[in-house]
Parts: structure tokens; sequence; C-alpha cells
């Protein structure tokens, strides 16, 4: 019996790669893993001809209709993570694709680099080290947090994990969502808030919703505008969320305190963006949950993943639609 291919197309910087548990897909699969960027699409499209089963390690390489049309042996994609906006839902459900993802897995983990985000930028960290490099010692103030107002968008698992830790900062915590739970509000301390409210009274903004039509460019510079000038700005999201040249110009003319960014619209980020002009910002490379841990977490996911829509048991399905068509193949290879 033929066994089924798994690619894994780009897995650069090394995520899936770095874990020991990658090994264990071998015994599900023939795997075959590039470790650098497919040049061109065309490029992208010639390393996926025999794939089965799609295993996207890195957000960062996206499969719009065109790429999904020209391979039609496709019958599932693995994403690392939790976030699919990579992937054209639309066009992976007509063609029978199956979508899964990881949700919650490594929630504590990125929350925790949203925190340690939010504590640098607040604090003027990384700015600091430069001027000491430098040979100066600033007596510039930085911002303090406790008994600062923290607003969260988004509410899924990290959200609430990031209202956990402003919490436990001593921080009042706020928050806003397309999809409000009160039960989780009353389990977790705090209250939803108008958008425009949230952005209005919090020292400190976090964001942790997905990219869809709704949430592109959520935070324009209308909204960023409503922002106090003494504010910080993290996203841990997608970097999408936010109108990215319109944050630079916030903060280039000091309308916005600092900005922690692990995520942008194009990436990596190119050496000229304007946002590496800011002495406010700090900056990481989409690394929220590239720790060991959380590194196996979402190989581990993924396995999971992969082993259940073989044995014909799909879980984590973000397109439960496909199911539906008449052209969609069946859930296993």
């Amino acid at each position: 019996m033929t066994r089924p291919v798994v690619v894994i197309p780009a897995d650069f910087p090394p995520l899936v790669s770095r874990s020991p548990l990658l090994p264990a897909l071998d015994q599900l699969a023939e795997v075959r893993l590039y470790l650098d960027r497919p040049e061109s699409p065309d490029a992208r499209i010639q390393r996926l001809q025999d794939a089965d089963i799609l295993l996207n390690s890195r957000g960062s390489l996206s499969f719009p209709e065109h790429i999904l049309q020209a391979l039609p042996r496709l019958k599932m994609i693995a994403v690392c993570g939790i976030g699919y906006d990579s992937i054209h839902l639309p066009t992976a459900t007509r063609q029978g694709i199956v979508v899964c993802n990881i949700p919650g897995r490594t929630a504590p983990i990125v929350a925790e680099h949203a925190l340690a985000l939010l504590l640098a930028a607040a604090r003027r960290t990384a700015w600091m080290t430069a001027e000491l490099r430098h040979g100066r010692w600033p007596g510039d103030l930085s911002l303090s947090l406790t008994g600062r107002q923290l607003g969260v968008i988004g509410t899924g698992n990290i959200g609430c994990e990031m209202l956990r830790l402003g919490r436990a900062l001593g921080m009042q915590t706020v928050a806003w969502s397309l999809h409000p739970d009160p039960a989780k509000a009353e389990r977790l301390s705090f209250k939803y808030l108008s958008l425009e409210e949230l952005l209005r009274t919090s020292d400190a903004v976090s964001l942790h919703t997905r990219l869809s039509d709704q949430t592109r460019h959520l935070l324009n510079a209308d909204r960023l505008a409503l922002m106090k000038p003494t504010a910080v700005l993290v996203n841990t999201a997608r970097g999408a969320v936010v109108d990215t040249l319109a944050l630079a110009d916030a903060l280039q003319n000091r309308r916005l305190f600092a900005a922690g960014l692990d995520v942008y619209e194009q990436e990596p980020l190119p050496a000229t963006h304007p946002l590496l002009a800011c002495d406010q910002v700090v900056l990481t490379p989409h690394s929220a949950d590239m720790t060991q841990a959380g590194i196996d977490l979402l190989t581990q996911g993924c396995i999971d993943n992969i082993a259940a829509f073989l044995n014909g048991q799909p879980q984590n399905v973000v397109n439960p639609d496909v199911f539906s068509f008449p052209q969609a193949p069946p859930h296993t290879v």
C-alpha cells in the first residue's frame, strides 16, 4: 500500500525540525522536509506536487487560491498553530481539503511573550540598553503598570491567559471581542467594553484576535488616535490587525508611548520599514512560541491532527463545510 506523503514546504526559520518529536511522523507517512523558503509561487507548487498532506509550519508562507488550485492531490493542511489566515479557506473547502489547526496548546507561552513585550516596551529596556552601549546614561521616565488598565482585544485562549497575567501584575483588566463570553468575564474577573472605550481608557492594549476580513486593520489610524499618548500597544496576533504605517506614524510623532510587536504585515520585516526608526518600539521576529516547550507542543499537535485525519476521524477542523461538498475526498488518504 502506498504511504501518504506529508510535505513541510518551508520550515524556515526552523520550527518543527527542531523538535525531537518530528521523527514520530515518519511512522505515519513519507515526510519531505524543506529547510528553506521556496523562491517563487511556482517553486512552492513544485514542492507540493506529490503532497497528500501539507504541514505548514510557518504562517508567513501563504497558500492563496491559485496555488491550492494547482494541487489537486492535496487532501489535508495541518497548520502549525492556531491562525489559518495564510490559507485561502474557501478554495480549500471547495477542493475538499481538510484544514486543521492547533487551538490552545501554546496559549500560556504566547501570553508570556506578550507580557514580556509589554514590560520591555513600558519600561523602555531595549532603548535603555542601547543607550548604555553607546556610553550614555539616560534619565528618561518609563511607565509602571501596577494599578493601570490592561485592555485585551480577543478573548480566546491566549487573550484569556493574558488577562490572567495582567491581573497577577496588579492591573485592572477589560476586554473586547467579536464574540463576548459573559461566563469567561465572570470567571476571570474582567469586563467587556466597546472597542472605542477600551482604546480610550486603557494604559496598555494587547491584541489576541485572529485575522479576518472583520479584523484586518482593526486598529487603523482613527482608532490608534483614540489611545492615550501614554499608552503601550502589544501585538502577538497577526501583523495586519494593525495598520502598521499608521502605527509607525503615531510612534514617530509621540502620539503613543511605546509598542511591543512580534508580528508584521510583511514578514520578514523589511530593513527599510519605518518601525525600525522608532526608538520606543520593541520588536521580535514572530517568535512568541519559539521555546523548546512551544515547538514540541506545536509539533505534537500537528502529528496528532495528521494521525486523526489518517484514521478517518479528523479533529480541530476549521472548515467543517468541507464534508458537505460532493467532490470532497474520503477523510483518509
